[in-house]
């Protein structure tokens, strides 16, 4: 089948979904992929949670596309960006699609300038799935009680203290840099290899702080091995809801790691548009909504493309002076 011929083939089935509910094998004929099963490329290894996400979201796609498979394949390295260049060199006709991720699909070229595509003219956004909460943590040994006694005593201690991140450019080393850089303090950056990695860094005493996801660093901060000191996003977290928003000490501090569907550049809008469908009807199902809060703490965005896109836009801009004042790179 000529990709014309099948992207006028996808357009059509997608338009189907709109349509009243039909019995299962009517809705298999139907399915805005007949041909073969739906690539969901993800950036990182199993286990994480964007792994966790991407197999959440294709246990219920067969449900929302009557019957369609969508198999999940991970293509992990490079801070994201192998499965990226991956992606990027795909046809946009909607049978294979990428689970976004700030370094891959927004500032890989800044972290990795020898990057053989642009991650923010690469893709097509579909739709913007979640936000993940992130929480500055602090080793008990700390004895700063809240943010603003650990911003005076870093300013008292310059470099005096460590932190630890995932690796250099992922999420919780830019959280960190951003808190750093609004708070006009400076602390040793230690990178690991790994979001477990790293808190178990913290935990340990090798660093004094840590800015990971909530799901990660949720069950230490409540064994005690670790201290909340402050939430990435305003809205703060039912989890922990004793914990201040980093906002508080920080005006306009807003950081989560987020993560949606995006496919090649230069799909036609409207199968963008038909695939959001898809993925907005399997997000708002209450037994995903559930899982995500619960194995993930993160809480579902959805909108239309063109919001996703302005996200996407608005985090280029938001880290690229953070990674070149910084002088951050991949590694």
């Amino acid at each position: 089948m000529s990709s014309k011929l099948l992207r006028r083939h996808v357009l059509v089935g997608l338009g189907a979904l709109a349509a009243p509910a039909v019995s299962s094998g009517a809705a298999r004929a139907q399915s805005p992929w007949p041909d073969r099963p739906i690539r969901l490329i993800v950036p990182f290894g199993a286990g994480g949670a964007i792994d966790t996400l991407s197999r959440t979201v294709a246990a219920k796609f067969p449900e929302v596309t009557g019957g369609q498979t969508l198999v999940v394949e991970n293509r992990a390295g490079a801070g994201g960006t192998i499965a990226g260049a991956v992606v990027a060199r795909e046809k946009p006709d909607g049978l294979t699609l990428m689970m976004a991720d700030v370094g891959a699909n927004a500032i890989g070229k800044e972290l990795i300038p020898s990057l053989s595509y642009d991650p923010p003219t690469a893709f097509t956004p579909i739709i913007h799935l979640v936000n993940l909460p992130a929480v500055l943590m602090a080793h008990p040994s700390v004895t700063a009680k809240d943010m603003r006694e650990v911003i005076a005593q870093a300013k008292a201690r310059p470099d005096g203290f460590t932190y630890s991140s995932a690796g250099n450019g992922n999420g919780s080393h830019l959280f960190m840099a951003l808190f750093l850089k609004e708070a006009d303090i400076k602390m040793v950056h230690v990178p690991y290899r790994s979001g477990a990695e790293m808190v178990t860094a913290l935990i340990r005493g090798d660093a004094q702080f840590g800015f990971p996801t909530v799901s990660s660093g949720i069950g230490q901060i409540r064994q005690g091995n670790a201290r909340a000191l402050g939430i990435g996003n305003a809205s703060g977290t039912p989890l922990l809801p004793d914990v201040p928003a980093v906002s508080t000490v920080l005006p306009g501090f807003e950081t989560a790691v987020w993560h949606g569907i995006v496919a090649p550049a230069g799909m036609e809008p409207a199968l963008a548009q038909r695939i959001n469908e898809v993925f907005a009807r399997i997000a708002a199902m209450p037994d995903v909504k559930q899982r995500i809060f619960d194995t993930q703490a993160g809480a579902v965005v959805g909108g239309s493309p063109a919001d996703f896109a302005a996200h996407i836009a608005r985090e280029v801009a938001r880290w690229t002076p953070i990674i070149r004042e910084g002088g951050i790179a991949s590694g």
